[in-house]
């Protein structure tokens, strides 16, 4: 049971940071849309690998709703990032 509790919470925990990582890449979409553009690929690279994680978490056979909302705003924010350092 304390092990289940843990886990729990960690997955909460983890979830949240791993939104706020992404919507880190904010600043960085200020700067490309101020003509400051930094590489398109990290961005990229970043959204092609959270579509796979909640492709991955949505299809299981149980679905791992923390690994989803974890990754899904990297695919929103990754995607945004990357168009606009595009010029």
């Amino acid at each position: 049971m304390q092990e289940t509790k843990f886990i729990d919470i960690l997955s909460k925990v983890a979830t949240v940071v791993a939104i706020l990582m992404y919507v880190s890449y904010i600043s960085q979409i200020k700067n490309n849309l101020a003509g400051n553009y930094g590489a398109p690929l990290q961005p990229l690279v970043a959204a092609l690998n959270c579509t796979l994680w909640c492709i991955y978490a949505y299809f299981k056979q149980q679905r791992d709703w923390p690994v989803f909302w974890a990754n899904f705003p990297g695919i929103i924010f990754g995607l945004i990032t990357f168009i606009t350092c595009l010029h």
